[in-house]
């Protein structure tokens, strides 16, 4: 025998949930917030990728400026044009005017004090740097060895060099002791 009950009622259903009308102003509001994305996430892209390539132009500068300070600070007078060439050949601009100009006078002191010297990069970083010029600053130790001082007197130099991407090749525009 089965029991039934008379209390049961059918399960009420509830209407179905309006569906709002979207306004011309919503659909705008949607696409305007879409679009915003988009473009704030294009632009962050962009931002990182200029980032960096110029973190990756300061570490090529940096490179250059690097073996450059050493063409600098390695001088022999018995090897002196070979020496002031390959100064001349990483100069640009400012720098390579000032050094065409106070060659001549300091060769020849370096040959009459037969000076010799031997430096060093201690440290060296990155001021500024994008993909066509770099500011850089790096510390420089020096042995300078000459007819009267036989034995080596350290230098030591803070230098402030500029460097300038010339078709491909960071070239120095502009040295300052700070």
């Amino acid at each position: 025998m089965s029991v039934v009950d008379l209390d049961w009622e059918p399960a009420r259903q509830s209407p179905p949930p309006a569906v709002a009308s979207s306004s011309g102003r919503a659909v705008l509001r949607r696409w305007l917030a879409i679009t915003t994305l988009v473009a704030a996430s294009g632009c962050g892209g962009l931002l990182a990728v200029r980032h960096y390539q110029n973190h990756l132009a300061g570490e090529q500068a940096l490179e250059a400026a690097e073996a450059y300070v050493l063409r600098l600070s390695n001088m022999d007078a018995d090897d002196i044009d070979r020496d002031f060439a390959g100064i001349a050949e990483g100069a640009t601009g400012q720098f390579s005017v000032m050094h065409t100009r106070a060659s001549v006078k300091l060769r020849q002191q370096l040959i009459d004090s037969r000076a010799t010297a031997r430096g060093y990069v201690a440290e060296a970083v990155v001021k500024s740097a994008d993909r066509n010029q770099a500011v850089l600053v790096l510390l420089v130790n020096q042995a300078v060895r000459n007819a009267d001082n036989p034995e080596p007197v350290i230098d030591r130099s803070r230098i402030r060099m500029t460097m300038d991407n010339r078709d491909g090749r960071w070239l120095v525009s502009k040295v300052e002791l700070v």
